[in-house]
This record gives C-alpha cells, structure tokens and sequence, in this order.
C-alpha cells in the first residue's frame, strides 16, 4: 500500500512566499525517503490540491496524510478544504486521504514559535 503527504498551503502572487513551504517540504523529504511529499495549493501557484492529488492517483497512491499549513483555522479551512476534499474523494473513491490538523493547531508547534518568540525577544534584548 502506497502513501504519500501532501502540504497544503494557501498560495499567493509572489513566488518567495512559496519558500518556506518547499524548504518544509524538503525536510520532510529528507525524513520520509521514498514517501512521495508533494506541495499542493488553494490558489495562486500550482499545483492546485485536486492537481496534485490526481497526479498521486496516477502514480498509484493509495494513501494521503493532508496536512493544512495554515495557522489559523480560517474560512478557506472551514468551508474550501472541505469542498475541495468531497470533491476529490468523489473522483477517487478507493482514495484514503486522512486529514491532518493545521499547524496552528498542534500545541508542539505552538510552543516551538512560542520558544523562537522569546529567544529571538532576549537575543535583541541584549543588544
């Protein structure tokens, strides 16, 4: 049974922004060889999520881990994702996709910002 993670981050008109994504996506790359990691968009930038979800498919995943890269838990996570899930999930039926919380939603993750806040605060601090 195959798997593969899909990061899926908001988009926008500036390539740079997409950078900090990809280089998340590199890492986790570096973690999971052979786990297809794939960097997947609501809008702006390509690919789109039902894109890359369909090039999955084709290469004979089965299995999805979708993990929302969104801080806030916002309209495009409330009612977008959830279309755009219903519609994959309609075009590919024998799809598993199991839906991850978003980020700013994982207390370890919070308290990793929370820790690079206040370290980042006492280092200028001294200065």
């Amino acid at each position: 049974m195959s798997s593969a993670i899909v990061l899926f981050a908001h988009g926008a008109r500036d390539p740079e922004w997409a950078l900090p994504f990809e280089k998340i996506a590199e890492m986790v790359r570096s973690r999971q060889v052979g786990t297809p990691v794939v960097l997947a968009y609501l809008e702006l930038m390509q690919p789109k999520l039902v894109d890359a979800v369909d090039a999955l498919a084709v290469q004979g995943v089965e299995n999805i881990t979708l993990i929302p890269m969104f801080l806030a838990r916002g309209g495009h996570l409330k009612q977008d994702l959830p279309r755009i899930v219903a519609e994959i999930r309609a075009n590919h039926s024998s799809l598993n996709i199991s839906l991850s919380p978003a980020i700013g939603e994982v207390d370890s993750i919070l308290a990793q910002l929370a820790d690079w806040v206040c370290t980042e605060h006492n280092a200028r601090r001294q200065n």
